[in-house]
């Protein structure tokens, strides 16, 4: 920033503005011209214009000096000269991980297993937020080293708050793509299970409306989250907007056409080994014991199996865990798998009996489990502009949709069957958003959409492309705790 040494009191404005830019050097002009055309490419980027008035105060900063923000270097106090000079160097750089984090991209981190064995518990990851085009931040005002708290508290102001808009990305999702997002059901939180799998709408389910609003000793504060401050789950796109999916027997099916698993998708399991698995079995196999249930010769559970295991002795340990086809396979040629069979064949009661009540669209489609689900016509996945007949099942599926999403005052008289929105009768709806379908590869343990529905566009963070680094949680620092392996690894193998 240049000095000054004159007597600016007897000089005109047009005279001490002309010796403010003759005084700079060619290097400061050279930095702002960079700074000047880093930020108008920005403008552009945004598409508001009226973002460029902000180039005076570049100016200012660069060239002419009149606002004193670096009033500290001439301070005689060497403490006030060194304070400040840490507070501005840490404001600059919040400022520029505001930025990357917002228009860029930013490192999360995998707390749960619905997507192992792609992507594994502990993984931190780099999400491009530039491959779908960022999203201009809704809240604008926040911490940008933190989600939604700090210390307890928000970490970001409800106003001002900006409506959804996405800037110009370099192509849109593709089927198959793993995508970070927030989580649709999170918009209401009970901030006691914020970090768990209950959400609100399964405790109001479970529990009543009238006990998760008051109980506060027990649920906590029941607060609302703006979209971008509702958390971040990742999952795996398997129906775009305007398809209809289906699931028969474990296997997707987009517009009638069946689709390939993932190479790393895993299901529930039991089997029977011929000797008892150890830690070391479990470590190479990479099953956490958290995942693995064993089930003991002589109780009535392991007797009850029998029947599905008759190539094994009812005298043999039986397991139920999460295996992928190459963990399998490495089982049989080591000799230690005996006999396997899926979950799921063999347990279909287990679903519809209680599961299938809490599958999305909530229990109403009777028959859908986890692995046959959608009907035979497949599930519509609503596309933006596409519009729909309002009767009673689309309202089902598409309620939240239509008022949760898409912000619109409507309701259902059961009595009629007639949809009411913003208080004019509807016979159909026409969608403002595009809308995906996301599931884990765990296929049987992963919270997605078959439970809580479509993941609207203006949800969509970024899509993660590398591993940073992992760690895994259940082993100690000297115990495979760190898995170098991981480190700048695929985000998404399946995706060449």
């Amino acid at each position: 920033m240049i000095k000054d040494t004159t007597d600016n009191n007897k000089m005109t404005f047009a005279e001490d503005f002309i010796r403010r830019v003759k005084d700079n050097k060619p290097t400061r002009w050279i930095r702002f011209g960079l700074v000047s055309l880093i930020f108008f490419l920005w403008v552009a980027w945004m598409g508001t214009w009226w973002l460029a008035v902000f180039e005076l105060l570049l100016f200012d900063i660069y060239i002419t000096g009149y606002i004193p923000f670096t009033w500290w270097k001439n301070s005689k106090s060497k403490l006030t000269r060194s304070v400040m000079s840490w507070v501005d160097a840490i404001v600059y750089a919040l400022i520029l991980v505001y930025f990357v984090f917002a228009f860029v991209g930013q490192n999360y981190q995998i707390p749960s297993s619905s997507l192992e064995k792609t992507l594994l518990t502990g993984d931190y990851l780099w999400v491009n937020k530039m491959v779908y085009g960022p999203r201009v931040p809704m809240t604008p005002v926040n911490f940008p080293l933190v989600h939604n708290s700090l210390f307890g508290f928000k970490s970001y102001l409800d106003n001002p708050s900006v409506k959804y808009k996405r800037l110009k990305g370099l192509r849109d999702v593709a089927e198959g793509d793993i995508v970070v997002f927030n989580f649709p059901a999170g918009d209401t939180v009970a901030t006691k299970f914020e970090e768990t799998p209950q959400y609100y709408d399964l405790l109001v389910d479970q529990y009543g409306w009238k006990e998760v609003n008051t109980n506060k000793t027990r649920f906590g504060d029941i607060i609302y989250r703006p979209v971008d401050r509702r958390q971040n789950f990742v999952k795996r796109a398997v129906a775009l907007p305007g398809q209809r999916i289906s699931i028969k027997g474990d296997t997707i099916y987009i517009d009638g056409q069946a689709r390939e698993f993932p190479h790393n998708v895993q299901f529930n399991y039991i089997f029977t080994t011929s000797r008892p698995l150890t830690e070391d079995d479990l470590k190479a196999l990479d099953i956490t014991n958290t995942d693995i249930f064993a089930y003991q010769p002589g109780t009535p559970s392991r007797n009850n199996l029998a029947a599905f295991l008759p190539a094994s002795s009812i005298s043999q340990m039986a397991y139920m865990a999460p295996l992928t086809a190459e963990m399998i396979d490495t089982m049989k040629a080591e000799g230690l798998l005996t006999d396997v069979v899926k979950f799921n064949e063999i347990a279909p009661n287990f679903y519809d009996s209680g599961l299938n009540a809490m599958l999305f669209p909530y229990g109403s489609e009777g028959s859908w489990t986890l692995s046959d689900y959608g009907g035979d016509d497949g599930l519509y996945v609503p596309r933006k502009g596409d519009t729909i007949k309002l009767d009673r099942d689309a309202w089902t599926r598409y309620q939240r949709c239509i008022r949760n999403y898409e912000g619109h005052d409507a309701t259902f008289d059961e009595a009629t069957g007639k949809v009411m929105i913003d208080g004019k009768p509807a016979d159909t709806y026409t969608f403002d958003m595009d809308y995906y379908f996301m599931m884990g590869d765990n296929r049987d343990n992963s919270q997605d959409s078959r439970f809580w529905g479509f993941v609207p566009e203006d949800h969509v963070v970024g899509t993660p492309m590398i591993v940073l680094a992992s760690f895994d949680p259940t082993r100690g620092l000297f115990d495979g705790k760190i898995r170098f392996g991981r480190f700048l690894h695929s985000a998404n193998p399946d995706k060449k």
